[in-house]
């Protein structure tokens, strides 16, 4: 479509400061729906997937946006890859400008019966909102469009019951997709204004039939609250073990570096590339969603633990923030956060401000952070420039290529905080363990073997210290 709007400021311009009525839009522009180009799909296998009763096979993708087109075109393409991720066809994505979505069908009655057109045309099965609608808004739109309507939550919510292995993980993800559907209870068919007293019988009317009593929707209501209150005691009973593994780790002092970015940016290859953990790499949204930790060494030979989580992305669920929110303690808990980022993406800067808003909601805004640009061989010289820009202390990687690992692993040294005591002792040759332990959890600064014991310098911990408290010599 040719576009015929002005920009914003090109229309305050032309108004006095009396004339001002708020945010002005041109008529045409206002009204017109605009086609996203590229976003069709075509998939060989595509998978059968449901989410409450809801089968995304064929779709059309909207949205709404007031200023930024390029911010909401980048924005409906990740909800084109997100679809294509839940096992969708995309065949259209179109785009209204206005200035807020319209309160009843969103799209606004006239530009909803052109979608109804669109999804005729195109023989699509679902609409797909690029935003959480309210439950009136998608029964509205659904009343229109003849087909089945839901949001960017309910995809999102769908990838993550797919991908969940872990029993924690899974009862996370089943937390999450409760408290999205209470709300939505209301219109899902008439069974749901079914009332009846306590003796119904199996004929269902006459004596024992007539109120008062529970309603249907009041019955699912006190089911999902009773289900969603025992998934929290069941995630609840699995945070002591997680306790447990992170004292066992401060108490070693095995310093802890956490990965976290956005979905896609290629955290676990980069785990692997540095730890060999094997872990599952997929070029999927959403591939990792249960945490991984490995043990690793700095190149001096300092010990340290490198965990991969789960992946972000914008309008990330706020259930899915809350229900993943144990897991999200392992960065809370990290001494360095690597903030990953994909070098190749069109819109690195919304990836880290999306990344960093979520680790922020999880109490972890105070851990250092070391952003590093993943896929630097997909970026050319302008775009690592841009990108230098953006974040001139970042490191540049390529963990499918090798490129920029063993720079980072300096880095990565450089940054772990150290052990605070230096210490020289002479440990008698018979408590060879002692110079192990010190190898293992410290940093040996010198090293020299005397008629005595062996003479070693070095930096170590609190435990560390005590053990050679016997041996100390000044």
């Amino acid at each position: 479509m040719t576009d015929t709007f002005r920009p914003t400021s090109d229309l305050d311009a032309d108004l006095g400061p009396e004339d001002f009525d708020g945010e002005q839009f041109d008529l045409e522009e206002r009204q017109a729906l605009r086609r996203v180009t590229g976003l069709s799909t075509e998939l060989e296998d595509v998978t059968e997937v449901e989410y409450r009763q809801l089968r995304l096979e064929r779709v059309v993708l909207i949205g709404v946006y007031s200023r930024n087109q390029v911010e909401a075109e980048n924005s409906l393409r990740e909800l084109a890859a997100l679809a294509e991720t839940a096992g969708a066809v995309v065949l259209d994505g179109l785009l209204q400008r206005r200035p807020h979505p319209d309160p009843s069908t969103y799209f606004g009655k006239g530009k909803a019966e052109e979608l109804r057109d669109v999804v005729r045309i195109a023989g699509a099965d679902t609409v797909i909102a690029d935003t959480e609608l309210a439950p009136s808004q998608r029964r509205a739109l659904e009343d229109v469009v003849k087909v089945k309507v839901i949001d960017r939550t309910a995809v999102i919510l769908d990838i993550f019951s797919q991908h969940a292995k872990s029993r924690e993980g899974k009862a996370q993800v089943e937390l999450a997709q409760l408290q999205y559907l209470l709300p939505r209870l209301r219109g899902w068919g008439e069974s749901m204004s079914r009332q009846a007293g306590g003796q119904v019988g199996s004929a269902g009317a006459g004596m024992g039939s007539r109120g008062p009593g529970e309603t249907k929707i009041e019955l699912d209501r006190r089911r999902i609250h009773s289900r969603m209150a025992r998934l929290r005691r069941q995630i609840a009973e699995m945070a002591p073990a997680r306790a447990v593994k992170r004292q066992g780790r401060t108490r070693n002092e095995v310093p802890s570096v956490a990965i976290a970015g956005y979905t896609n940016a290629g955290k676990s290859s980069l785990l692997n590339r540095i730890t060999r953990a094997g872990a599952l790499v997929e070029n999927a949204l959403f591939a990792t969603l249960d945490t991984t930790v490995r043990r690793t060494e700095t190149p001096d030979g300092r010990p340290y633990t490198l965990t991969d989580t789960v992946g972000f992305v914008r309008n990330l669920p706020h259930q899915l923030v809350e229900a993943f929110r144990s897991t999200l303690e392992e960065v809370e808990a990290a001494d360095l956060v690597l903030h990953v980022v994909d070098a190749s993406h069109p819109d690195p800067a919304g990836q880290l401000a999306t990344v960093r808003q979520v680790i922020a909601e999880v109490g972890a805004a105070d851990v250092p952070e070391l952003v590093v640009f993943n896929k630097a061989d997909l970026a050319d010289e302008a775009t690592r420039l841009v990108l230098r820009g953006l974040e001139p202390t970042a490191a540049f990687v390529s963990a499918r290529t090798g490129e920029g690992v063993a720079q980072l692993q300096q880095t990565i040294a450089a940054l772990l905080p150290l052990p605070q005591h230096e210490v020289t002792a002479l440990v008698p040759f018979d408590r060879g363990d002692l110079v192990s332990l010190v190898h293992a959890r410290g940093r040996v600064l010198a090293t020299v073997y005397e008629q005595g014991g062996t003479r070693i310098n070095a930096l170590v911990g609190d435990g560390e210290r005590a053990a050679l408290e016997p041996y100390l010599v000044g």
